[in-house]
């Protein structure tokens, strides 16, 4: 059938993808936990997490990551992908240990969602982030409402793919067969498009970070990087990376090539600033919600949220 043609060949771009990204990341002086999530979301989408990784974490000249990445676009996809990454294995888990409990579609939504949150806060977001605020408590408080948002968004676009395939196609509901991660890829993968344009919003306002730089020597920097950090200096765009001005190698936590600053050595911390008040912050997460309930209303419209 058409449809298992199209799987084979999909699982074999996806090896493909991650066979790459898993190799060539070794080289790239990214954080750890941001490479772990350009492998999961490559696990997932295939080339196109490869493409992701290449067009917006790849450090195209040696000394040149922290220019590279400081781009407001590149921010986001890693804002996004490591959203994506720490929600999907949640969701994934929750799909999984809910398939033989004969439970409703739209309890096993709210399932995926409890899990998948969970899962991304405290594990991805605020156990991985330790470093930037100190303590986990206190990167619990302040990942919380960043990871509710995007989540909400990547969930919205999940719900509106996943639930009305599997209620056509009852094969996909078993998760010892192709067709089951087939779907649940494509469905992550319209959450992730979904969650970008919230992702965006969030890095704009400091709410999140996106891509880091980090390095484990403090060695010169090479000559292309520095005629690369001169020609960026004098066209002016060192004005919104502070990570251009300094270009300090660091050892521990690393640089953040953000609009918002660097995070300074081991034995210090970084926090995250907030630019948003309170009521935009609140019409959001209002916002955030809405997509998450207008993804549960297409996929009870196309496709049935009782069926167990």
């Amino acid at each position: 059938m058409l449809i298992e043609g199209v799987m084979l060949l999909w699982f074999i771009q996806v090896v493909i993808g991650v066979l790459f990204v898993a190799i060539d990341i070794h080289t790239t002086p990214e954080a750890t936990v941001m490479k772990w999530g350009f492998v999961i979301i490559t696990a997932f989408s295939g080339l196109f997490g490869a493409l992701l990784y290449v067009l917006s974490c790849r450090e195209p000249l040696p000394g040149t990551h922290e220019q590279y990445v400081s781009a407001k676009w590149r921010q986001v996809v890693g804002s996004t992908m490591h959203c994506v990454a720490g929600d999907g294995i949640g969701i994934l888990a929750a799909k999984v240990l809910t398939s033989g409990a004969g439970l409703p579609m739209w309890a096993d939504v709210l399932c995926e969602y409890g899990l998948g949150f969970l899962f991304g806060w405290t594990v991805f977001q605020a156990l991985f982030m330790k470093s930037m605020f100190g303590s986990y408590r206190t990167s619990l408080s302040k990942t919380f409402i960043a990871e509710l948002l995007s989540m909400n968004a990547v969930m919205g676009g999940m719900t509106a793919v996943m639930v009305p395939w599997l209620t056509h196609d009852m094969a996909a509901t078993h998760p010892t067969g192709p067709r089951f991660w087939f779907v649940m890829s494509i469905a992550l993968c319209a959450g992730f498009l979904v969650a970008l344009p919230m992702n965006w919003w969030l890095v704009d306002h400091g709410l999140k970070h996106g891509m880091m730089t980090v390095r484990g020597d403090a060695g010169p920097v090479p000559q292309v990087a520095a005629l690369a950090l001169a020609g960026a200096a004098l066209g002016g765009d060192q004005q919104h990376s502070p990570a251009l001005a300094q270009h300090t190698p660091m050892s521990g936590n690393g640089v953040i090539g953000s609009a918002d600053a660097t995070v300074p050595p081991t034995g210090r911390t970084h926090h995250m600033e907030p630019r948003v008040s309170g009521g935009r912050l609140a019409v959001m997460t209002v916002v955030s919600f809405a997509i998450f309930g207008a993804g549960f209303l297409v996929a009870g419209l196309l496709g049935n949220l009782t069926m167990r």
